[in-house]
């Protein structure tokens, strides 16, 4: 009989939409192992019971508690073959248990490739993917060369970053010297030419050879960095047709960055001038908010189900036939809106997939209240949005 595969998830509990992980890990027959600082009884039912066993340790960012954790479940279950967080912010601890503990998967010598913006830039141009100028800057006085050089407004933002955090728009020389005064000090920034254009993305799940073998867009009403201070709600949407030179490019960079059994989540400009597509950013992980789960109502499959056929077969089993566009739509708490949730509900309710309320720490970006939509049109989906945001 073949042994049991052995998953280490790191902080399965969080965001809580991961979990789902756990439980179609256990059904394909995988023990689940999680490790988190979370108390024993502060993970729900559904958790506690999709996980084999679960190890708590005091502090996630001590590294010696998380090896002892691995080491604990290597020896009482045997050989580890996956230790997996999905998350951006433990990608590099991720990648060191796996060093240490010959796990596949990315590695420490992996993480230079898809944590920093300039080694980005570099694969992206060794590819010949198209890439906004740019470079990491060594102090002040190199800046103002820089920003001289690439022309006003810039992007400033951190070389290795999670999101929009600590990114700046930079429209002159007044504001760089602004910038010098509130700059992180322990921070490496890169400084880019700024590109007119809408960010669009390339999401998806790559098997253990490299194939591309789902993939998905996502349209934004905004740019992450504007919706904060933009007074209109945002909303996003994955749309049922993949442009095709987006399709070929994300394929592109798939095989650059070297991904293997992964969710990849790759942004790219296109520009407004020539409508051509532009490498912004890699990100080794699914994309953020609920978006992992409007791959499941806009495709009417199970991607979680899926990532683990791939586990443990390598094989993605699900048909794609794309049948509807999903739609995320915020609302503020603070604003009177015409239409209330009954009436929505009752106006569009075949439409309506879900109502979330947003945790705080999300909703500056993601509104307060999310409501995910599924149209087969993209002209019913406007409707919709338009009533959404209606206001006294």
């Amino acid at each position: 009989m073949d042994r049991k595969l052995n998953f280490v998830m790191i902080s399965p509990h969080f965001p809580k939409n991961y979990e789902t992980f756990a439980h179609r890990l256990k059904e394909a027959g995988i023990n689940t192992l999680g490790i988190a600082d979370a108390s024993y009884d502060e993970l729900s039912d559904g958790l506690k019971s999709a996980l084999t066993e679960y190890y708590k340790v005091d502090d996630m960012n001590d590294y010696d508690q998380l090896y002892r954790a691995v080491g604990y479940f290597a020896h009482k279950y045997g050989k580890i073959d996956r230790i997996e967080s999905h998350n951006e912010y433990w990608l590099e601890t991720d990648a060191k248990l796996r060093t240490d503990f010959n796990v596949f998967g990315f590695k420490d010598e992996d993480m230079e490739s898809v944590k920093t913006k300039s080694k980005m830039k570099e694969i992206f141009r060794k590819n010949k993917i198209p890439v906004a100028k740019g470079r990491v800057f060594t102090d002040d006085k190199d800046a103002r060369i820089l920003s001289s050089e690439l022309g006003f407004p810039v992007i400033v933002k951190p070389n290795s970053g999670v999101g929009s955090s600590d990114t700046y728009k930079i429209k002159s020389k007044q504001e760089l010297e602004e910038f010098f005064t509130k700059k992180s000090p322990d921070v490496i920034y890169i400084m880019e030419e700024y590109i007119e254009g809408d960010v669009v993305t390339f999401d998806g799940l790559v098997d253990r050879d490299g194939n591309v073998v789902f993939s998905s867009t996502i349209v934004y009403s905004n740019t992450v960095l504007d919706i904060i201070s933009d007074p209109e709600d945002m909303y996003y949407f994955l749309p049922r047709e993949i442009p095709r030179d987006l399709s070929k490019l994300g394929e592109k960079c798939v095989k650059a960055f070297g991904l293997k059994e992964r969710f990849f989540h790759f942004e790219f400009f296109r520009t407004k001038s020539d409508g051509k597509l532009m490498g912004l950013e890699v990100n080794c992980r699914p994309p953020g908010g609920l978006t992992i789960d409007m791959f499941n109502y806009a495709n009417d499959f199970d991607i979680f189900k899926e990532y683990a056929n791939l586990v443990k077969f390598n094989e993605f089993r699900a048909e794609i036939t794309r049948p509807y566009n999903c739609l995320y739509a915020a609302r503020k708490g603070h604003k009177n809106y015409v239409h209330s949730i009954d009436d929505i509900k009752n106006k569009y309710g075949e439409n309506l997939v879900d109502i979330q309320s947003v945790p705080g720490v999300f909703s500056a970006i993601m509104g307060n209240e999310g409501y995910i939509f599924k149209t087969t049109d993209l002209d019913k989906m406007f409707e919709i949005i338009q009533y959404l945001r209606k206001t006294n």
